[in-house]
């Protein structure tokens, strides 16, 4: 047996395709997968087969005309054309995670397509698509244009390309979003937003942490790990973690991390900074960071609850303008309040340690 792709358009009413597969099925043509593709020409059926080892290409076309296809494409397929779209589609996108500049690679695989040539900024080309030429826009600059003599491309295929285009964007973002911080005794942090992915190590900070730091940064009952998951990837707001390269291991470390949680016009604030870390500039570096995203996110104050022992925090957050608030016993909520934003009601806040 042998595998081939077919595609051919038939009417869009009912009962058609099966007189198409039936008439496969009569030369013993065994269908593995099939995709419907929905156009303004009538729907485009994309096959996989296994057809026998005598049939020539002639032999299929000749069988799908008399399943009353029409615009026939026939081509030999390879054994990776088994995965079906949808996991093709997520290799690639998992793909572009480990390399964000593969998008290109990406769209030809995708596509199944001829060749992809990318346009400079500034060249004068639409988004869109026909018969063989997909144009789609590169996050980081440009234009892709993508080839394909045949079969012709579809709306489906097109929705998939855009898709695809859009997790490079979100992983350029991304990208984009990460600084570096040097300290001031020259050791160099990589200060990024948190992603699911970073759950182990973010554990592993807080288990390196001291049983007082996360008493600061907690102040009651130590996160659970449905907590920690929201805290990752909260609903509203960000984290910031900072990490830093060991060089003697080459094994990347989060040291610090800072939450902004948002709800209405209020945002919440916490950071936690790894013992041997503590005083060194990183909690003030992410804190800037931190408000400089409830700022974007055009929220009417920051705020925080800080253990009254903790002076640290308190004589930071003051040097960012935050005003003292009430105090509960031994703890101290502290508000500031962001430029052009009236005052914010007052709410339970955050933590800070």
């Amino acid at each position: 047996m042998a595998l081939w792709r077919i595609r051919a358009t038939v009417d869009d009413r009912p009962g058609y395709l099966s007189v198409l597969t039936a008439s496969l099925a009569l030369r013993s043509v065994n269908i593995l997968a099939v995709q419907v593709h929905t156009t303004e020409d009538g729907a485009v059926d994309d096959f996989l087969v296994d057809a026998p080892d005598t049939m020539s290409e002639p032999e299929l076309h000749a069988a799908i005309i008399r399943g009353r296809g029409r615009d026939a494409f026939v081509t030999r397929a390879e054994a990776q054309g088994l995965a079906d779209q949808p996991t093709r589609a997520l290799a690639l996108a998992g793909r572009l995670v480990h390399d964000p500049d593969g998008l290109g690679e990406a769209l030809l695989a995708l596509l199944d397509a001829a060749e992809v040539r990318w346009r400079p900024a500034g060249t004068v080309v639409l988004h869109g698509f026909d018969e063989q030429h997909m144009t789609l826009i590169d996050p980081a600059g440009g234009t892709y244009e993508v080839v394909r003599p045949a079969p012709a491309f579809t709306p489906a295929e097109y929705a998939r390309a855009q898709a695809l285009v859009e997790v490079s964007s979100a992983l350029v973002r991304r990208t984009a979003e990460q600084t570096t911080l040097l300290l001031a005794d020259g050791a160099e942090l990589l200060v990024r937003e948190a992603t699911a992915e970073d759950l182990d190590a973010v554990r592993t900070l807080h288990a390196t942490c001291s049983p007082e730091s996360r008493r600061r940064r907690y102040l009651t009952a130590e996160p659970t790990e449905t907590r920690l998951h929201r805290l990752i990837e909260p609903s509203a707001g960000l984290t910031l973690l900072a990490l830093h390269l060991d060089p003697a291991s080459g094994e990347e470390r989060v040291v610090a991390m800072a939450n902004l949680l948002t709800e209405g016009d209020l945002a919440e604030v916490a950071v936690l900074v790894a013992d041997p870390w503590q005083r060194r500039g990183i909690g003030t570096a992410l804190l800037r960071r931190a408000v400089a995203a409830a700022e974007r996110a055009e929220v009417e104050a920051v705020v925080a609850h800080i253990g009254a022992d903790n002076v640290a925090a308190l004589r930071t957050l003051r040097r960012f303008g935050a005003e003292p608030g009430e105090r509960d016993g031994g703890l101290t909520t502290v508000t500031l309040h962001l430029p052009g934003r009236r005052p914010a009601a007052k709410e339970a806040p955050a933590t800070f340690g």
